[in-house]
């Protein structure tokens, strides 16, 4: 089973030794790993594209060429997930893939956002006793699993493996 590894970790120091680290975590639980970093053939027209546009461009035929997708949803950048991994969950689902996700929290997106059912703005916080928005728990739940372990900062592999594990068990066969 191919999995393409979303999240936020593209940004961690020295992102490529982090991602060299998770695609052994899943090859030894017998799952090729798909990291953003991989190359992929570029058809000529994407010789024109700006940087970002090739990056999100070789992003979703990595996510078309998986079987699945593990996101990393630990809060980026504020009380949410990071936006596009929030993106590429929304495209694999357009696409029918299943999604596994973890997150290095178990707090819940209400307990991140603040107390009181609005925000300083007046805006309503989304209070359902999920982990993300809605979205992102719904198409979670209908496809795949959201593994969440307290842990400290991002550099813990633990959740991650375990969702792993939640995904190799799921991809072996049923006997018979």
């Amino acid at each position: 089973m191919r999995v393409y590894l979303a999240g936020p970790d593209v940004f961690f120091p020295d992102p490529l030794s982090w991602a060299a680290r998770r695609a052994a975590i899943c090859a030894a639980h017998g799952l090729t790993a798909i990291s953003p970093f991989d190359p992929v053939i570029e058809p000529p027209a994407w010789i024109t594209l700006a940087k970002a546009d090739r990056i999100a461009r070789r992003n979703e035929a990595h996510i078309r060429a998986a079987d699945a997708i593990i996101a990393n949803l630990t809060p980026f950048r504020g009380p949410s997930a990071d936006v596009g991994t929030v993106y590429e969950i929304g495209f694999a689902r357009a696409l029918g893939l299943p999604v596994y996700a973890y997150t290095t929290t178990t707090a819940l997106l209400s307990d991140r956002t603040g107390p009181g059912t609005h925000d300083a703005d007046g805006l309503e916080i989304e209070r359902f006793g999920l982990h993300e928005n809605l979205m992102i728990d719904a198409a979670v739940r209908e496809a795949g699993v959201l593994i969440a372990l307290d842990r400290p900062g991002w550099n813990d592999l633990d959740a991650f493996t375990a969702c792993v594990q939640a995904v190799a068990r799921r991809s072996i066969p049923a006997p018979g």
